[in-house]
């Protein structure tokens, strides 16, 4: 993040790659494309596997570079390509634009200038437009600063992005308090107790990593006390050890996964080389898509099998819903005694009525509702009745 912290794995270090055995691919399509986004020309770079059929949907991953990189320099350190030749995904390689200093870098601090959280989503529209991406599996990687990016895409284009995973990246403060997702939001989180670029325990601008992940955790309704996994010490000369903590249980089945690097520094667990403390007992990009591959959009938003259904008695379209809501229930409720509750994320009640007078049906008009999730909770003296996320759009 800072310009002393710059990690240097640039030209030097993609030779490197390019020499290292097995790293020629082949029958790979690479593609660079550009376009103008808020009158910026704006680059990225696909890596679309040889296995890919335009007549089969696929999922897309963003994998975005860290301060002072480029997405050539993440393509090789953090690497997906031979995951997506087996897994069948297409993988985008954004790049940041240049701050003042001839830095490439991802605009996550909220102030004025580059909108980056636009670019990517136009970058979705014009990547969907050519190929064929299943919008229910947008998923968000990312090193550093490309980790904050990601955090901000699940807080702002939560409507578009399924998961996230950062690696060494946490959030600042003021993107943190106003993070904005509607629905649970599976996260995994891969960082190292000794990173002084971005430090485990933050400081006055960063989150601490742990009010970070408790965060997503109570965020996503996950239980608060986590499984630990010891990861087997199989790399005993890298200086450093893993743990893994996982919250599970969480609303639609979202989980929260914090690799803990004890004694691990600021880089790429796994990548083909060794910079500032790298573990080397586990790869990062494995463990990332093998998270990221159990989720889909359309589950979180709608709660899958896994969120309160609504009861027999009663029906609630539709959902996603732009216009109106209908509630309807298959016998007339008595006036008085059954109530209408409607939550956003954030727990305020924003709308409550009696439901009853003997109507077995009525319209809730949420055209002028922001965008965003809400929760519909109908209850009477015996309890709790339906208890439903719905998505306003």
């Amino acid at each position: 993040m800072q310009k002393n912290k710059r990690l240097r794995y640039n030209i030097a270090f993609l030779l490197i790659g390019l020499l290292l055995p097995g790293s020629i691919l082949k029958a790979q399509t690479i593609v660079n494309g550009s376009f103008i986004h808020d009158e910026i020309n704006r680059t990225y770079r696909l890596y679309i596997p040889e296995i890919y059929n335009p007549f089969t949907p696929v999922p897309l991953l963003f994998n975005l570079h860290g301060y002072g990189s480029n997405n050539i320099e993440q393509e090789y350190y953090g690497d997906f390509r031979p995951i997506a030749d087996t897994a069948n995904f297409i993988i985008a390689h954004p790049n940041g634009t240049v701050d003042q200093g001839g830095n490439r870098f991802w605009n996550t601090f909220g102030g004025a200038g580059v909108d980056d959280v636009g670019f990517l989503s136009a970058l979705i529209d014009t990547l969907s437009a050519t190929y064929n991406i299943d919008l229910n599996r947008v998923y968000s990687t990312g090193m550093s600063n490309g980790g904050f990016m990601s955090y901000d895409l699940a807080c702002f284009l939560s409507d578009r992005i399924t998961a996230i995973a950062s690696v060494t990246g946490t959030m600042v403060w003021p993107r943190f308090n106003t993070c904005q997702a509607i629905h649970p939001t599976p996260v995994m989180q891969i960082h190292g107790t000794a990173d002084a670029t971005v430090p485990y325990n933050g400081n006055i601008l960063f989150a601490h990593l742990d009010s970070l992940v408790n965060y997503w955790v109570e965020f996503n309704n996950c239980l608060p006390v986590p499984e630990i996994i010891q990861i087997p010490d199989i790399d005993t000369l890298d200086g450093c050890t893993a743990e893994q903590h996982i919250f599970r249980n969480g609303d639609a089945g979202a989980t929260v996964e914090l690799f803990k690097i004890i004694g691990g520094g600021h880089s790429w667990p796994g990548a083909p080389i060794n910079i500032n403390i790298t573990n080397m007992d586990f790869s990062a990009s494995v463990e990332i898509w093998r998270f990221f591959r159990k989720y889909s959009l359309d589950q979180l938003i709608t709660g899958g099998g896994q969120m309160p259904q609504l009861k027999a008695d009663f029906e609630l379209y539709p959902n996603p819903a732009s216009h109106t809501i209908t509630l309807m229930h298959q016998n007339s409720l008595q006036p008085g005694h059954t109530r209408l509750m409607v939550y956003n994320t954030h727990g305020q009640q924003i709308y409550t009525r009696q439901v009853g007078n003997g109507d077995q049906k009525f319209e809730l008009d949420v055209s002028n509702w922001l965008p965003g999730l809400y929760i519909f909770v109908i209850s009477d003296e015996k309890g709790t009745k339906l208890n439903r996320k719905v998505l306003v759009r």
